[in-house]
């Protein structure tokens, strides 16, 4: 327990439930873990972390009695007993949430003899865990219970219920936009967020202002590919009374409306050049002219994030963007994957979107049945997650059972092998067997070599590849390897 406790006393306040989490899954090889604590405001259970397969899921969520069946974390906490069922099917207390598990372990997290949280893991097959694994997350319940309490259960329940939706390890590329972010959310540097149409470059702007200094300050979004371009100066920087024909009244800009938070310019490559100008001095002086104004400039302090899909260093050499406000815009750039570069784990982002549409509706969440998830994994999805997110809504709102079918799916998802619109020829393998095929042996390789490389130590190893090391274990049990004083097949 010392070397556990050492882990936690390491992390950083934003970072204990991750942590928490983290461990709770390599000392009893779950797939799945989640950490409650008890949010006052809200009366019931704030779902704080959440680890699906590998996947980080911050989908707020309070767990409450409210009529329906409240589930086995809020029994856990209700009693203050620990919980263990090795089989949900046989048991009156079992809440799917997101995906079905077979067998949970659960315990309180207990401080001064009073339950402030529950501690879960999970694995989708009945029985695969065992009594142990309870004993383990009661030992390492004990452990965060006053590290939990010092950085304030009822602050964390507060983030957990008001944060925005963002997922974590959907794949290596996501991971990467994930550690930048890390990185470059509590500064007050601008950032340009790449990529193709739906890839969820809003829900990424809302997450570095989340997670700023500046997130109990304005959030502000103006989409420069909505507003016609002879409105768009008195949008961003407001006008006088009087300053054009029919300006009656003296507007304050969006800059103005941003000061002291952050300013999110979406589709800033139709940003007309005229603007660009105005735009860099704003950004580099804090300062804001309105229209007609003979005043001095406004002084604000605004942080400038940006999104495109554009090419902004082409149009820079062509003469469409000016190439100092590029410069300055693009002091750090996140390149967002689209969503057929991480197909293994749709899954689970379908089945939050599915969660996200259910609940919108008024609906009990539908399963996602397997030849509903057959079509997703199939389809290209050149709309990406916004395409996905639309999809589900649509299944959602035509669903009358407990399982989505085909027949609930849009017309371009109705046909039985839909077509990879990139694609010129039908190829004999998918594109995920035949990625599977090629990158099996290698992945098989690369892991072996790696934990060679570092003993063993799976902490160290997960480091050195990138990635967590709840992602490693996953990896290993995927290709068949087990650790033991070498890496050898199962």
């Amino acid at each position: 327990m010392r070397d556990i406790e050492d882990r936690l006393h390491a992390a950083s306040a934003g970072r204990i439930e991750a942590e928490l989490v983290a461990i709770a899954l390599e000392q009893t090889g779950a797939e799945h873990g989640a950490l409650f604590v008890w949010d006052k405001d809200a009366g019931g259970l704030a779902l704080v972390h959440h680890v699906v397969s590998g996947v980080t899921v911050t989908l707020p969520r309070v767990v409450k009695h409210d009529g329906a069946k409240a589930g086995i974390a809020l029994h856990v906490y209700d009693t203050d007993e620990p919980y263990f069922v090795a089989d949900t099917s046989r048991d009156p207390l079992y809440t799917r949430y997101l995906i079905d598990v077979g067998c949970i372990a659960a315990t309180p997290i207990q401080y001064q003899r009073r339950p402030i949280g529950v501690l879960t893991v999970s694995t989708r097959d009945p029985r695969g865990l065992e009594q142990k694994a309870l004993r383990a997350i009661s030992a390492i319940a004990e452990v965060a219970a006053p590290l939990l309490r010092r950085v304030q259960v009822d602050k964390l329940s507060r983030a957990a219920t008001g944060r925005p939706l963002m997922l974590k390890g959907l794949s290596s590329a996501w991971h990467e936009v994930e550690r930048k972010l890390e990185l470059a959310a509590p500064t007050n540097a601008p950032i340009l967020i790449r990529g193709e149409s739906g890839t969820g470059k809003d829900l990424v702007a809302r997450t570095i202002h989340w997670n700023s200094r500046r997130a109990e300050r304005p959030y502000v979004t103006v989409n420069c590919a909505a507003i016609p371009e002879t409105l768009l100066e008195s949008i961003l920087f407001g006008h006088v009374k009087g300053a054009f024909t029919g300006a009656s009244f003296h507007k304050v800009g969006e800059f103005q409306k941003a000061n002291g938070g952050t300013l999110f310019l979406d589709e800033v490559g139709e940003l007309p050049v005229m603007l660009q100008a105005k735009v860099l001095r704003a950004v580099e002086q804090g300062e804001v002219q309105p229209l007609g104004s003979n005043e001095p400039p406004d002084r604000v302090d605004v942080r400038l994030i940006c999104a495109t899909n554009r090419d902004l260093e082409g149009m820079a050499k062509n003469g469409q963007f000016r190439d100092d406000l590029f410069y300055r815009l693009s002091v750090m750039t996140l390149e967002l994957p689209p969503l057929r570069s991480y197909k293994d784990n749709l899954e689970v982002l379908a089945n939050v979107f599915l969660e996200q549409s259910a609940t919108a509706h008024g609906k009990q969440a539908p399963r996602l049945g397997p030849d509903v998830l057959a079509r997703f994994q199939a389809y290209d999805f050149p709309g990406n997650m916004r395409e996905l997110k639309n999809t589900i809504e649509h299944a959602v709102i035509l669903c009358t059972g407990d399982e989505l079918r085909v027949e609930d799916l849009p017309r371009p998802l109705q046909d039985p092998a839909p077509k990879n619109p990139r694609a010129r020829t039908q190829p004999q393998l998918t594109l995920d067997e035949a990625r599977e095929r090629w990158l099996e042996p290698l992945e098989r390789q690369y892991l072996t070599d790696l934990l060679a490389k570092h003993g063993g130590n799976v902490k160290q190893a997960a480091h050195a590849a990138g990635i967590n090391t709840v992602t490693l274990y996953r990896l290993l049990k995927r290709r068949g390897l087990h650790l033991g004083r070498t890496v050898k097949a199962e």
